[in-house]
């Protein structure tokens, strides 16, 4: 039985495609090991799948509100990411990733764990990078929309050029981030590094796509050996939760309603998003969820029975009971939202989420609406818009068709047990005995 170590940090949107994957694994009979922060301890260990912890434990980290701002701010949200939460404690994580992948045969690894490629050259191990949003690739054909500089999201127009100027200068103002990995590579014997932020990162044995080609095909400066997967779908809060009766007698008392949702790290910074969604709601007269999390404190006043409060719910049982969505366009409730071929009102704030709102704007299924500027008027005008327009309907539905005949975990599956065989292959080879001729 083969041994896979999938290794990730951040919010669910971080955790649940490994999740769905490591599940697909061990349904083939691989052993899964899945490491992560800890507070993911008891949602990976209910799933039968086993568990390693890796420091930073991000949950606590970054649950802070102050936190949270600084994280998503269109213009710092980045650098505060790396700089603070993750650069800090990288001897941390290469520590614990390493004593992970003692024994194992292949790691799969999100693209913040910058000591990754570190373990997998100290083990000899075979791995596979994953992404889970275009943007991460910063191709100079499909240029993302980066938040500290929208300015240069003009410059596409004007074909690969200005962004491929425009790697270079980002690579040489990282770089200094990155000096405790270099520590590191140095203490260890292993090869001198190239940019941990932009190189590095990806693996040379492949890189997967953890998102549907219709957000972004595969580039001529993406990684060598990329491959699109598909969105690997897991949306469960705990194992085998599905809407509550409360929920489903909701959605079955009349039309479809508006969902609003911020996902499970925006929701902490709420603000009045919940106050100005509903006074958008009452002005169209119409049906709406919220989803408003664990941690939301002010009071909705309800006076009718067309709106119903709930902390959370699976996105592939609710979405496609919808009419639109309004979302902050991370990358899972993004895929859930075109998944579930319903049209969205995306209100981005910062890292990838301005990207990805772009987009599926692109595609003719979402509006958009930055976050600072969100208000009942403006939300009202976007969904009138939304909810009257038979080609955003259509867009959405042919979008979603597409999406959902994509199989993420499959897919992923597949390429992964393509490496192990591999390096199985690679293996036998070297150990193969040597013919020797006889006269």
């Amino acid at each position: 039985m083969t041994r896979i170590v999938l290794a990730t940090s951040g919010s669910f949107g971080d955790l649940h495609p490994y999740l769905a994957v490591g599940l697909g694994l061990r349904a083939r009979g691989h052993e899964v090991t899945l490491a992560t922060a800890e507070s993911y301890r008891a949602k990976v260990t209910s799933e039968g799948l086993a568990f390693h912890a890796m420091r930073p434990d991000i949950v606590p980290m970054a649950s802070p509100l102050e936190v949270i701002r600084r994280t998503f701010d269109p213009f710092s949200g980045a650098n505060f990411l790396i700089k603070e939460l993750v650069i800090p404690y990288v001897e941390d994580t290469y520590c614990d990733l390493l004593d992970a992948c003692r024994g194992a045969d292949l790691l799969v690894s999100h693209p913040t764990l910058f000591p990754a490629p570190l373990v997998a050259e100290k083990l000899q191990l075979n791995w596979l990078s994953a992404v889970l949003s275009p943007g991460v690739f910063v191709s100079a054909y499909d240029p993302p929309l980066l938040p500290p500089i929208p300015w240069a999201h003009a410059l596409r127009h004007f074909g690969p050029l200005p962004y491929q100027l425009l790697v270079p200068m980002m690579k040489a103002a990282t770089k200094s981030w990155m000096r405790p990995i270099a520590e590191i590579r140095r203490r260890e014997g292993l090869r001198p590094a190239r940019c941990a932020l932009h190189d590095d990162m990806f693996s040379p044995y492949g890189t997967l796509a953890f998102f549907s080609s219709v957000l972004g095909a595969v580039q001529p400066d993406w990684p060598a050996k990329s491959r699109i997967t598909g969105f690997p779908i897991y949306d469960s809060k705990s194992p085998g939760q599905h809407l509550d009766p409360r929920m489903d007698a909701f959605l079955n008392a009349g039309p479809p309603p508006v969902v609003f949702t911020l996902g499970s790290s925006a929701v902490v910074d709420a603000g009045d998003f919940f106050e100005q969604s509903l006074a958008a709601v009452r002005r169209l007269g119409g049906r709406a969820v919220f989803l408003v999390g664990d941690s939301y404190q002010a009071p909705m006043t309800l006076s009718d029975e067309n709106v119903i409060i709930a902390a959370y719910a699976p996105y592939s049982e609710l979405f496609p009971r919808a009419a639109a969505i309004v979302h902050q366009g991370g990358i899972g409730t993004t895929g859930h939202a075109l998944r579930a071929g319903v049209p969205s009102l995306v209100v981005p704030l910062g890292l990838d989420q301005p990207d990805n709102a772009f987009r599926a704007q692109r595609l003719g299924v979402a509006r958009v609406e930055p976050r600072r500027r969100y208000n009942a008027a403006a939300a009202a005008r976007h969904l009138h818009a939304l909810l009257d327009s038979p080609e955003y309907r259509a867009a959405a539905q042919r979008i979603g068709k597409q999406v959902r005949s994509e199989d993420g975990v499959a897919a992923a599956c597949d390429a992964i047990q393509e490496a192990l065989a591999l390096r199985a292959s690679e293996r036998k080879s070297k150990t193969a005995p040597v013919a020797v001729r006889v006269a």
